[in-house]
């Protein structure tokens, strides 16, 4: 009699709990605009939900021998810059407008990128994170992507002298690889004509980024 009290308690609770959150989802009471902050409970389960799928499904990723290679880095570099830093900033390269509007802002990757494992880097930049607008960049190879892994961890400290030079070794290699590898023409190369032209941000010879605002989209 009083486990069946407490199954039917269960049950009404469970019911209640799905109706009252059909009510918040269908009443339109939620505002879905990218200027209102999340609620804290709804921060809460998407910030968890996101920590604890990254930890899950980049479990057993292994980086390749000679991660920290510096022949690496002018690829990683090359990524970086064409397709990050217009969200992600980098030295001396303010985030760009699309960035700004951003809800949750992206992140400082030289501040959070300690805060994630090799493997775990890789998976996000391969697949991506739902609700951040953080892409998937699964069509650019897993060479490319554990060359920018290897650069992001070089990020925390680097100069703006330091990138600036990086840059140009990496448009000295051969131009922006496209998906499958190939090279693409040298017009191609997201820093010509005066820097990256993505949203607004600089080239390296800009200002200081702009201070992290927000949480949440980790790259």
């Amino acid at each position: 009699m009083i486990m069946r009290t407490i199954l039917a308690t269960l049950a009404i609770t469970v019911a209640l709990v799905l109706i009252g959150g059909a009510g918040v989802v269908y009443s339109g009471v939620y505002d879905i605009g990218a200027t209102a902050p999340h609620w804290a409970i709804t921060h809460w389960v998407i910030e968890t939900a996101r920590v604890r799928s990254i930890k899950a499904h980049a479990a057993g990723i292994v980086a390749p021998p000679g991660l920290d290679d510096a022949a690496r880095i002018p690829m990683g570099t090359e990524h970086f810059a064409a397709h990050c830093a217009v969200c992600h900033g980098a030295p001396g390269v303010p985030k760009g407008d699309i960035a700004n509007g951003l809800y949750p802002q992206p992140p400082d990757l030289a501040v959070t990128a300690g805060a994630y494992s090799d493997g775990e880097l890789f998976w996000i930049l391969k697949h991506g994170i739902k609700m951040t607008g953080m892409p998937s960049w699964a069509d650019h190879g897993d060479e490319e992507l554990w060359a920018t892994v290897a650069f992001v961890r070089k990020l925390p400290g680097m100069t703006q002298e330091e990138y600036g030079k990086l840059v140009m070794q990496s448009m000295q290699g051969g131009g922006h690889r496209m998906p499958g590898g190939e090279n693409a023409p040298e017009d191609a190369n997201p820093m010509k004509h005066g820097g990256m032209d993505h949203g607004g941000a600089q080239s390296p010879t800009a200002g200081p980024s702009k201070p992290e605002d927000g949480h949440g989209h980790q790259r």
